[in-house]
């Protein structure tokens, strides 16, 4: 979340000395690389703001109280978030799981009010300045009077890695009783109420295939053929290549791939870093940030991918989320509905 979005990753190291990133830190004051002043707070995209004020989601539908933060130059798209705070898309998965966890199961018609509700909430239930492209869209549209079932904007950015975040939560629970097919079908719908895009809609095919096979998969067995299989959704991309070449990370998350948040980089690089460091999420997860660029989603899905893969998670990292208690409390939840002890 600190250094999200951050495209020169010197500059990491020069705001978080001597070696960038090493534990939960709080946004800075200033974003040396923050576009947020061109980013429209009327509709999905870029936009003049100025001239949007007059029908602004931003503030007046959503993060009500927060517009004031837009518009200002290199101000920081998580603008007062202190260290382990939760961004809003992770809140976003965390809802997700709420709602599995209440009802049992998933219906996008009955999600979809509910994220309504949540993102329109006064006081706002998440800590978040910024709202991606997705969530402006979907408000611009549903205050021009779509069904909330149709609401979902297309813009540059629709097929973006933030749409992948509240994924894991609903597929793994899903997965728990249902078929593949059926677990994908859920999550295509789920996907395309705020990101309707066919290229994104396939490789929501593949994450979900890869969680299943990665949950599935025996104890010693290699992972490396799963995260090819699922990283080839995107034509042209050879992962055992990419692993074998010797000039670091940075050479494919940030050279070959774009640091952006688009799917067809954004995809490859996480496949990458998952296969790299599949049995070291603590690595895994500093290495991701310290790249730079779209990390905070890259980020949430490398977790769910190293955790799957290796069985284990950073207990110091989980320790020092912001709230931890709290979201220990409905992990459990969750956890209690989908995966009770007789089951495992």
């Amino acid at each position: 979340m600190p250094v999200h979005w951050y495209y020169n990753p010197g500059d990491i190291l020069r705001q978080f000395p001597p070696h960038g990133i090493q534990r939960m830190e709080a946004a800075p004051a200033i974003h040396p690389s923050s576009i947020m002043a061109l980013h429209s707070t009327s509709r999905g995209g870029r936009g003049w703001q100025a001239e949007d004020h007059r029908k602004d989601i931003v503030g007046e539908v959503i993060l009500k109280g927060k517009r004031h933060l837009w518009g200002r130059p290199n101000g920081h798209y998580h603008h007062g978030m202190q260290a382990g705070e939760n961004t809003l898309n992770a809140w976003w998965a965390r809802w997700v799981m709420q709602s599995l966890s209440r009802h049992g199961d998933y219906k996008a018609i009955r999600w979809v009010d509910e994220y309504i509700e949540k993102m329109t909430a006064d006081p706002a239930e998440h800590p978040d300045t910024y709202a991606e492209s997705c969530h402006r869209g979907f408000f611009a549209n549903l205050q021009n009077g779509c069904a909330p079932t149709d609401c979902g904007a297309v813009t540059h950015d629709t097929p973006s890695m933030g749409a992948l975040v509240s994924v894991a939560p609903l597929a793994l629970a899903l997965l728990a009783t249902l078929e593949l097919g059926a677990v994908q079908q859920h999550c295509r719908e789920h996907v395309r109420l705020t990101h309707p895009d066919e290229t994104l809609l396939k490789v929501v095919d593949s994450y979900v295939a890869l969680l299943a096979a990665l949950l599935e998969r025996a104890e010693g067995a290699s992972c490396l053929d799963s995260l090819s299989e699922a990283a080839a959704v995107i034509p042209g991309t050879r992962l055992p290549e990419l692993l074998s070449q010797s000039r670091g990370d940075a050479f494919v998350v940030g050279r070959t791939y774009s640091l952006a948040c688009y799917i067809t980089d954004s995809w490859p690089s996480v496949c990458y870093l998952a296969a790299r460091y599949h049995d070291d999420p603590r690595k895994a997860l500093l290495r991701n940030t310290n790249l730079g660029g779209e990390n905070a989603h890259r980020g949430s899905v490398l977790g769910t991918l190293v955790g799957l893969s290796s069985g284990s998670f950073d207990a110091e990292l989980y320790d020092a989320l912001f709230g931890q208690a709290e979201l220990d409390r409905q992990i459990t939840q969750w956890l209690d509905r989908f995966y009770p002890l007789d089951m495992v």
